[in-house]
């Protein structure tokens, strides 16, 4: 019943009754947006339904004419949709105002997870499990080689060596989405209270973070420190990009550091002069992937995008029926 209501097309997963996409890769009448990464939410589109959240990050992004229609849905609440289709919104604890859709039609229960982790995040709603006949899920970190530290034990080491080399300025590479956020919040969480220095690129999304009340203690632009010197022994958090630009040549005795759930693979560290990699994802490792659809305990498994074929073959060894979506269009590398 499932494929006939729900299906892949150009533009990305299809919900027919409704006429509506999710996460379309290409402008389309009517969306819903699991999430403001730029790989999940596109301007475009005519009608969209999001979060508060994520369409105010959005608009942050690509202004206030993104869309035509923005349509504010709150997490949890449950809206009809065109077709007598039901959806509703629930946490997905991957960033800031991310959600899963949960669409109800014809008496089946069908959950697009977008992207989610399972992890501690103070900036986000965590994961909560929605019972559901489908469960479409992301797939980025599904082998079984991953399983990813605490964000604290992470941090620790982080902080341990601005102690040990007090004269290196940290540069922390971090996604100016979510990832530079989370990290702040829990360095302070941690009792880091010195100030933060940023890269120009992460100030609009730390500023709209603290407009929804997330407490991300003192920080300052890079720019607007003069004596650049200074910078020593402090920590600054920029764009991975930013990294090895001419930017970073300006700090003094630089400490590359990056927080990326990939950091567990040498080789990626290595390849980008990571001196400390950190991993840390916003995505749910192997060992959480398994625990939610053990919970969500669905009788149908569609994987969206990452790696789709080893999930697919433990899905399978459960007895759950299992199957690759192959969507394109989603950046596997930006966590």
């Amino acid at each position: 019943m499932t494929r006939i209501w729900i299906n892949v097309q150009p533009e990305g997963l299809y919900i027919r009754p409704a006429a509506v996409y999710v996460d379309p890769v290409k402008p389309v009448q009517r969306a819903i947006i699991t999430h403001a990464h730029a790989d999940h939410a596109r301007p475009g589109h005519v009608t969209v339904y999001a979060t508060p959240e994520t369409l105010a990050i959005m608009a942050c992004r690509f202004g206030n004419t993104f869309c035509e229609q923005p349509i504010a849905v709150n997490l949890g609440d449950t809206i009809d949709l065109p077709g007598n289709v039901d959806m509703r919104l629930s946490p997905a604890g991957h960033i800031l105002g991310s959600a899963q859709v949960t669409l109800t039609y014809n008496n089946e229960v069908a959950t697009i997870s977008g992207d989610y982790k399972r992890a501690f995040d103070p900036t986000c709603r965590p994961f909560e499990v929605q019972k559901s006949d489908i469960f479409i899920t992301e797939a980025t970190f599904a082998l079984p080689v991953f399983t990813h530290p605490s964000i604290e034990d992470e941090l620790k080491r982080l902080l341990q060596s601005l102690k040990d080399f007090p004269g290196r300025c940290h540069l922390l590479g971090a996604y100016a989405l979510g990832k530079c956020q989370r990290l702040m919040s829990v360095l302070r969480r941690m009792g880091y209270r010195e100030t933060i220095y940023l890269h120009g690129a992460q100030v609009k999304l730390v500023e709209l973070y603290e407009q929804f009340g997330i407490d991300l203690g003192h920080w300052r632009k890079v720019s607007d420190v003069e004596d650049k010197a200074s910078l020593a022994g402090k920590l600054v958090i920029a764009p991975p990009s930013a990294l090895a630009d001419r930017w970073s040549r300006r700090l003094p005795y630089v400490m590359t550091c990056l927080a990326s759930g990939w950091m567990q693979i040498r080789a990626r560290a290595k390849q980008r002069r990571v001196e400390l990699p950190l991993t840390i994802s916003d995505h749910a490792d192997w060992p959480q992937l398994v625990e939610t659809i053990r919970e969500v305990d669905p009788s149908q498994l569609w994987v969206t995008h990452g790696r789709e074929d080893a999930l697919v073959h433990h899905a399978k060894q459960k007895g759950i029926d299992a199957m690759a979506l192959n969507l394109l269009g989603y950046d596997e590398d930006a966590d």
